[in-house]
């Protein structure tokens, strides 16, 4: 199982479709947490709900033993037990005005910016054991991203090693 993860609003569920249209599995964590029953008490300042995180690992054993690459798709899909975690990255302002777009809150807004600012994704992601390649979303489309992909499923493990996308140039804007 291969985590696709990122920050709110960098384009996962747009890579997720791209990898879909090309045949592979893709798991929408949130359709499973729900499903599944498995989100918690709602986090009312940050509107969002809490996940039983070991839970969560432990519903996803049957996408593990299939064979053939699945992927799994959420902010928290790096906490997951994966082979690969493949960090979405995107610039600040980009970042920012997807979400407006999509109608989330300024409060939300600069907490998902700050989040990206600060690799907070990045960093969780690389303090595990699991291999991590990052691709920067801000430009292109999800078919590049998923291009990406499959160079690495084909080998190129060097590509988009942690560390290649910066933002801290637009801390100041943020904080």
């Amino acid at each position: 199982m291969i985590a696709i993860t990122g920050t709110p609003g960098v384009g996962k569920t747009s890579v997720s479709a791209e990898l879909r249209r090309r045949g592979y599995e893709v798991v929408d964590a949130n359709e499973h947490l729900r499903a599944h029953g498995l989100l918690t008490e709602k986090d009312v300042p940050r509107d969002t709900f809490n996940v039983d995180m070991d839970a969560f690992n432990d519903s996803l054993e049957e996408y593990r033993r299939k064979d053939g690459i699945v992927f799994i798709d959420s902010h928290l899909s790096h906490g997951t037990d994966c082979s690969r975690i493949i960090v979405l990255r995107c610039r600040p302002s980009v970042l920012a005005d997807r979400l407006r777009k999509r109608g989330y809150s300024e409060a939300k807004v600069r907490e998902n910016v700050q989040a990206e600012v600060l690799d907070v994704i990045l960093c969780e992601a690389t303090d595990t054991d699991i291999p991590v390649n990052e691709f920067d979303c801000s430009e292109g489309s999800p078919s590049d991203a998923v291009d990406f992909i499959e160079r690495i499923l084909n080998g190129e493990t060097e590509l988009g090693l942690p560390g290649r996308v910066d933002w801290s140039g637009e801390m100041e804007e943020w904080f």
